[in-house]
């Protein structure tokens, strides 16, 4: 059984590949990474196989055609990963607003019993936010209030997209009944361990907004999440994300 693999979508970051990549594999706690790149036009897939005989057998690609959306990228790398093995699966940006360094304390938060999901938070007591503009700060910290207030879920950064995932956790879990593609993906993966019984431990960090390359955020994502949430604690009254059920 191999332990942990960090797994990147990415989408025209060439600015930001080389280093994040060196970043993860010169670490003191070893971290295999898995790209989804969704046929980035910069290049982005050329400069990661590039770097694949440096670091082999630790470094893989998946190439995708198109924008296909982050969920479905992170989805594509999940079941990457279960039939590869992998005991605990991270996601993280490929622009430098996670700190490589913290994926060794979600590793070892993630270890607790029960725990499903351990969430790199900004909002839980400890951690921050630097260099973002006021009204992006406002609408994340509103909607993880939100998503608080409708779903009851006991998670105060529902939507960050640092996280580490047990393997039993994504094993268990039905990928057919993930919905959202955006914004929302982040908030349903949360629901979903939650509904299935599992805790969600969260670890304060410092979240840098990007300095190379631009933002994926939108109004259609955000308008994604908003009603996407509604429609969860529904779905959560009425059906399981089991994949038995």
């Amino acid at each position: 059984m191999l332990e942990r693999l960090v797994i990147i979508p990415t989408y025209n970051e060439k600015e930001n590949i080389e280093n994040i990549i060196r970043a993860v594999m010169t670490l003191d706690v070893e971290f295999h990474l898995l790209i989804v790149d969704d046929g980035s036009p910069d290049g982005t897939a050329g400069i990661v196989k590039s770097l694949q005989n440096e670091f082999s057998g630790r470094l893989f690609i998946i190439e995708r055609q198109g924008k296909q959306g982050l969920g479905t990228a992170y989805i594509k790398g999940f079941k990457w990963a279960l039939e590869s093995t992998y005991e605990y699966i991270f996601e993280m940006d490929a622009d430098f607003s996670h700190n490589p360094k913290d994926l060794a304390r979600l590793y070892v938060a993630a270890q607790k019993e029960g725990v499903g999901v351990s969430v790199g938070s900004r909002y839980t007591k400890g951690g921050t936010v630097l260099n973002w503009p006021f009204n992006r700060l406002l609408m994340s910290r509103g909607a993880s209030i939100y998503v608080r207030m409708i779903t009851w879920m006991p998670v105060s950064d529902a939507t960050a997209g640092f996280v580490c995932y047990r393997r039993s956790f994504l094993e268990q879990l039905d990928f057919d009944k993930i919905e959202f593609k955006g914004y929302a993906f982040q908030i349903e993966m949360k629901f979903a361990a939650w509904q299935l019984g599992y805790k969600l431990e969260e670890v304060p960090i410092t979240f840098k907004d990007r300095e190379e390359g631009a933002s994926k955020m939108s109004t259609a994502i955000f308008n994604e999440a908003f009603f996407g949430v509604l429609k969860m604690r529904w779905k959560g009254f009425s059906s399981s994300y089991n994949q038995i059920s």
